[in-house]
């Protein structure tokens, strides 16, 4: 049975590399978000604003135990989720996780093209998301530095770049 869990900060590439992996793989890919949009009707934006982070983070946790449960799968999950509870604990017990580790810079420039759809970027300036970035990255690293597997993806700008990260994922993870 393969269960794979990829974390890392938003705009890292996990659901780019999580998506190629699957295909690779031939098996079925879920991204958290999508998955907690799909069963709730709402999208995380909406969640958020309905529920706070505090009640999205509730959320997020019962749908993370729902789809860890799911065999030959990857998996995609949110840039928070290791972060709160004792879900990176219990996503290194279902699963391979791998954090895929991208510098602040690079980050910045993936979420620049992006950061309406981000609720904690939304109505921050460049020098803010940059500086939010830097900040937040530098809580969450040491959650995601307890998956098992590290992989650097500072150059995921084109598709040959995303199929060779796919062949280091797989060579890493011997799969």
């Amino acid at each position: 049975m393969i269960r794979i869990i990829l974390i890392g900060y938003m705009g890292a590439g996990k659901t780019t590399v999580g998506k190629a992996l699957a295909q690779n793989l031939h098996l079925p890919f879920y991204d958290l978000d999508w998955y907690i949009e799909e069963r709730y009707h709402r999208t995380i934006p909406q969640l958020f604003a309905e529920r706070g982070e505090n009640g999205f983070r509730e959320i997020e946790r019962e749908m993370l135990h729902e789809v860890a449960e799911f065999e030959d799968v990857i998996i995609s999950s949110g840039g928070g989720t290791p972060c709160f509870f004792d879900n990176i604990d219990y996503m290194n017990r279902q699963a391979q996780t791998v954090y895929l580790k991208a510098s602040p810079e690079i980050l910045f420039q993936h979420l620049k093209l992006g950061k309406v759809e981000r609720p904690l970027l939304k109505d921050k300036t460049e020098n803010e998301m940059k500086q939010f970035i830097q900040n937040t990255l530098a809580v969450r690293e040491p959650f995601y530095s307890k998956a098992r597997y590290v992989m650097d993806v500072n150059l995921l700008e084109n598709y040959e770049k995303i199929k060779e990260s796919v062949r280091l994922l797989r060579e890493l993870l011997n799969i």
